[in-house]
């Protein structure tokens, strides 16, 4: 393909959508850690340094994909009904499914959170830092926003302590769900080492219930 540079806004804009488009379909096939400037080119059709004209760098590229994963799944979240009907700690145990359930079905979300502190945000500009942590900011009041919708009794200062603890978790949680394959061919050997394996969904529901539990319970008081 013969590049032809992007002459006005739209072209430019049309262009860094190409780039982030195929970035988000290599990311359906292949690790963060794994995912490089070369080979999205490649896909591209489009030079290296032709790719760096529209992002200043792979983990620019990956920051946009963050943002707009964090902001695709809180519309989704918005969208599923609220039970007022329930008790506080069955509205409390159904928010901890939602939240572990749907980021479960969300991997390219999951792993791009798992890489943000270590990965994503090195290497990038002090401009882009902030363009990113006002987007991350905007992601967690949208978060703590929906908690409360499902979890009034909260309060704003219990809803956003949920909401951290979860995503926290769910970094942590993802990156040690995702053994290697020589771990795998461990626990396949020694059934009795499996139990020890960590399951993402399970761990990020039981974190999410013990803390929408407890901070229900301080709210009740003594």
């Amino acid at each position: 393909m013969t590049f032809q540079r992007a002459r006005t806004d739209e072209q430019r804009s049309q262009r860094r959508q190409q780039i982030l488009e195929t970035a988000a379909t290599m990311l359906t096939e292949t690790p963060v850690a794994r995912l490089s400037l070369n080979e999205l080119s490649r896909r591209t059709g489009l030079a290296k340094a032709n790719v760096l004209r529209y992002f200043e760098s792979r983990e620019a590229i990956l920051l946009d994909l963050l943002d707009a994963e964090m902001a695709h799944w809180i519309a989704d979240l918005e969208r599923a009904p609220t039970k007022d009907d329930r008790t506080p700690r069955e509205r409390g145990d159904r928010l901890a499914d939602l939240l572990a359930t749907s980021m479960r079905e969300r991997p390219v979300l999951c792993d791009l959170l798992s890489a943000q502190g270590a990965v994503l945000e090195h290497n990038i500009s002090t401009a882009l830092c902030l363009r990113h942590k006002h987007a991350a900011r905007r992601s967690l009041h949208g978060l703590t926003a929906l908690v409360r919708r499902h979890l009034p009794e909260l309060g704003a200062d219990g809803a956003a302590e949920l909401t951290e603890t979860t995503l926290l978790m769910a970094i942590t949680a993802w990156q040690c769900s995702r053994p290697s394959p020589a771990m795998e061919a461990a626990y396949a050997s020694e059934p009795a080492l499996a139990a020890m394996r960590v399951d993402f969904t399970d761990v990020v529901r039981r974190t999410a219930t013990v803390t929408a539990s407890g901070l229900l319970a301080r709210q009740e008081g003594p």
